[in-house]
């Protein structure tokens, strides 16, 4: 079995937000159209991977919880569905360009993270959310994921 990795999603609250995913216990984290966040999905996430919930798009962004990988990768099936604003006519279910994770809810932090607070704090200068800013997967390395729990006074599940 691999060893735990960590990532940050960004989900504007608007979209998709943690109460919604409280709510439905589990979802396909679809839509994803860049390259390098399809490829963390699709090449380096494993079912039992932690994931920091990330509000993005609003004042001030957030890292309001934490959800967990439950799936394999698969093909999103919104690229197929010329209705969907994520429809991708170069793509086909053959050859399909982008893929997903579903991801499951563990819990909803009682006191969010704000971007300004982890910028405020030494041991998270090199976070990927900062230098891939317009990424919406980044990987986050173990020491860091610690610390945003201990800033959210929040206990591993």
């Amino acid at each position: 079995m691999s060893k735990r990795q960590y990532w940050l999603m960004k989900s504007e609250p608007e979209a998709y937000s943690i109460d919604d995913l409280k709510q439905d216990g589990k979802t396909p984290w679809d839509g994803v159209r860049n390259y390098a966040a399809r490829n963390y999905m699709r090449d380096e996430m494993n079912i039992g991977d932690r994931v920091l919930y990330y509000h993005s798009n609003v004042k001030p962004p957030v890292i309001v919880g934490i959800m967990e990988v439950c799936s394999e990768p698969y093909p999103d099936a919104l690229q197929f569905n010329p209705d969907s604003k994520y429809f991708d006519k170069k793509s086909s279910e053959e050859d399909p360009t982008w893929q997903l994770v579903d991801v499951k809810f563990v819990q909803k932090f009682e006191k969010p993270v704000t971007r300004d607070e982890l910028k405020e704090v030494k041991e998270l200068d090199d976070m990927e959310l900062f230098r891939l800013n317009r990424v919406s997967i980044t990987p986050v390395r173990e020491h860091e994921y610690k610390k945003i729990l201990e800033m959210a006074g929040a206990e591993e599940k």
